[in-house]
């Protein structure tokens, strides 16, 4: 994992730590730093991901370990200001999910009127420092989220989906698809498929098709934030020879939680690149995921804070880092008055 030292100061402030510093720190703390790249505008840390921390393929969650290594404040996307319309995304286009242990969530946003385009400097250097090159900004939004969040999202041109739906299911007998590379694709019913009311459309945790990607004539668009099975995305990626940024990330996990989130934070982005109007909500046909569960606690700002866990009897346990680099356990107890 590429990471950017420019890029990583909007989540945590380590402006004052020394290159060497945040080196040995990434290390200590179980992201093994391989190399370092330093350019006259910017520093890259080649940090190696174990394949039990897929949090740590995204800048929030590097953020997240160097915050309480080195005892800073994490600074996270503010999502509140992202501004909707009627009507909801339900209505504009519609979610069948036909294959839930496949896909055990599936969401679709709907932005209208974008103006598709150049990204800005800033968002190509930053793709660039990590090596992904720009395409437009639709796509480009979607990319910085991935690499920003460790949710993998696909764009769609809505007008190119048969009847403006989306349907999970497994693939058909002498199925095939052309992905967004130009590569014909054979599908089985292995392979979990994104179809639209007549074809394939993408290639579920993989790969998106050609017929519907963004181009400049698109105006409607669907972005697409799913939770993929991790060993049917494994199995399919290495049947097709198709390992992507994308595969990587849902063959480890991603956060349940963050699959809403993601998607209206790369929505946000849209908006301020390209324009145009959100609707309100998603469409799924999921609307959660079983196992989130929900505390509630009187005393919000002591439990609202990062780094802890709560078990079902109140247990609060905090973790953070010494001047060793070890991690120290903290127990404490919910007031029950």
């Amino acid at each position: 994992m590429k990471i950017s030292l420019n890029w990583l100061t909007d989540y945590v402030d380590v402006a004052a730590v020394g290159v060497g510093e945040l080196a040995e720190m990434f290390t200590r703390i179980g992201l093994c730093c391989e190399g370092v790249i330093e350019t006259d505008a910017d520093v890259v840390f080649d940090l190696e991901v174990t394949s039990n921390r897929p949090d740590c393929l995204g800048y929030i969650g590097v953020a997240r370990e160097a915050a309480a290594a080195l005892q800073l404040e994490l600074k996270l996307p503010d999502l509140s200001a992202v501004p909707t319309a009627s009507p909801p995304a339900a209505e504009l286009t519609d979610v069948q999910v036909l294959a839930p242990e496949l896909c055990p969530r599936y969401t679709a946003r709907v932005i209208r009127g974008v103006k598709v385009g150049p990204s800005p400097r800033w968002l190509i250097d930053r793709l660039e420092a990590v090596g992904l090159r720009g395409v437009n900004n639709v796509v480009d939004a979607t990319n910085y989220v991935l690499l920003e969040c460790s949710q993998p999202l696909h764009a769609f041109d809505l007008d190119l989906l048969a009847e403006r739906r989306i349907v999970v299911r497994r693939g058909l007998p002498g199925e095939t698809i052309v992905s967004i590379d130009g590569a014909r694709c054979e599908l089985t019913d292995q392979v979990c498929v994104i179809a639209d009311a007549e074809k394939a459309v993408a290639i579920g945790g993989i790969m998106g098709g050609l017929e519907s990607e963004i181009n400049e004539k698109t105006v409607n668009i669907l972005i697409e934030s799913a939770r993929f099975d991790p060993l049917a995305t494994r199995k399919a990626a290495r049947a097709m020879s198709l390992m992507t940024e994308s595969s990587y990330r849902f063959e480890r996990g991603v956060d349940p939680v963050g699959v809403d989130s993601a998607s209206l934070r790369a929505c946000g982005l849209i908006l301020q690149l390209g324009g145009g109007e959100l609707a309100e909500g998603v469409a799924t046909s999921s609307p959660t995921d079983d196992f989130i569960e929900q505390f509630f606690y009187d005393d919000d700002d002591k439990y609202g804070r990062l780094h802890y866990t709560i078990d079902f009897e109140g247990r609060y346990t905090e973790y953070e880092y010494d001047t060793f680099g070890r991690v120290e356990i903290k127990y404490y107890y919910a007031d029950s008055t």
